[in-house]
């Protein structure tokens, strides 16, 4: 605590408190043979403390929460009273290197780093701060905790999807997809549809892709004018709490081609084989070809243009990575998308993505609209 201030209730989501994150991450130091560890991505430092500041750092020592400190400047001390009143505190604007320079007054011969999240400068002045103390590369441990997700965070992320859902229904309804509205437009209708669900806004950018432009995986929403007959790709998603929703539906104004329901028909049965690989166990490049593979056998593989999905929570794009690249193996609690997509440069393209949640016997669909090609 910084000294004189009160001790307020710890501020958290639910049941999971910041207590066992950091105890759980304590089991992870021995493998680095360090002391401590000294976390400064501030995404990671919230999952550890519940902070939402621009400016924290975070020493967590073996020994446990009596010997660990947290970092913040004057700017945060009510907000650091509330959300981390329960770790001593060190109050400086250099907080990473002012933390740093307690590890040798805690009896910390080995500390850790984020090498990931820290410049060549930065460490520089770490190592400078932590003077006799040896510090260590290690990149990635928070990050391994927080590939599984606990049941608060699945809540938060369940809160989320079910904004985007909503908002979504919500601007098909009210007949928000007509000729002549912008890509611009319908992007800030849904976005603004999501605040007002109760996110804390838009998880990202939000893509919208008229015709030839829904080719384009990542297009940014522009002037172009929506027409009758046009493929409708909008990727889109709701911050709630923190976590990250994304869903991606692709529609058409009025009554669909041939080609365009082909397509559509096409990437909807890849995505039900990537969807049905995600089961515990399994390899992630192996459910990357699983929905692969469909497209391949359809002679368009070389128009599926990137991964088949990702980890999504505190981060948009988090580990692990569903890709021909990724590494690693699902385990139940894990929360990923599921979003293949052909690409017919020229005229347009089709994704369809979910947020699922890795469970035993079976993904969940965390974003529930239909998959379905609806002509509007």
């Amino acid at each position: 605590m910084y000294p004189g201030a009160s001790r307020p209730t710890p501020h958290y989501r639910g049941a999971v408190p910041p207590t066992a994150r950091r105890a759980a991450l304590r089991t992870l130091l021995a493998e680095r043979e360090v002391d401590a560890l000294l976390v400064t991505d501030l995404v990671n430092i919230r999952y550890l403390t519940g902070f939402t500041g621009s400016n924290a750092a975070l020493l967590v020592h073996a020994d446990g929460d009596a010997a660990s400190r947290f970092g913040t400047d004057g700017r945060y001390r009510t907000q650091a009273d509330t959300q981390v009143p329960d770790l001593e505190r060190i109050e400086d604007r250099a907080t990473a290197t002012a933390v740093a320079a307690a590890a040798h007054d805690l009896g910390i011969r080995r500390l850790g780093f984020e090498s990931d999240a820290v410049t060549v400068d930065a460490c520089t002045a770490l190592a400078a701060a932590a003077d006799g103390v040896d510090l260590h590369r290690a990149p990635g441990l928070v990050q391994r905790l927080r590939l599984v997700k606990d049941d608060d965070e699945v809540d938060a992320l369940r809160a989320a999807c079910t904004a985007a859902d909503a908002a979504l229904a919500g601007l098909l309804a009210d007949g928000g997809l007509v000729a002549g509205r912008t890509e611009r437009d319908v992007a800030l209708d849904l976005e603004n549809r999501m605040r007002r669900l109760g996110a804390q806004g838009p998880a990202f950018e939000t893509i919208v892709a008229f015709g030839a432009h829904s080719a384009v995986p990542h297009h940014r929403a522009g002037d172009a004018v929506l027409r009758t007959g046009d493929l409708v790709k909008m990727d889109f998603g709701a911050l709630v709490d923190g976590y990250h929703s994304d869903i991606t539906r692709t529609v058409v104004l009025g009554q669909a081609a041939d080609w365009q329901r082909e397509l559509h028909a096409l990437v909807a049965a890849a995505q039900w084989a990537g969807r049905a690989a995600l089961v515990p166990g399994a390899d992630v490049v192996a459910v990357d070809a699983a929905a692969r593979d469909v497209c391949v056998e359809a002679g368009l593989g070389e128009e599926f243009l990137h991964g088949l999905g990702h980890g999504v929570g505190l981060q948009i794009h988090e580990a692990p990575a569903l890709a021909r690249t990724g590494v690693g193996t699902l385990a139940a609690g894990m929360t990923v998308t599921v979003e293949p997509g052909v690409y017919l440069e020229g005229r347009g393209g089709v994704r369809i993505e979910d947020t699922l949640l890795v469970r035993d016997g079976g993904s969940e669909a965390l974003t529930r609209t239909t998959r379905e090609l609806l002509e509007v």
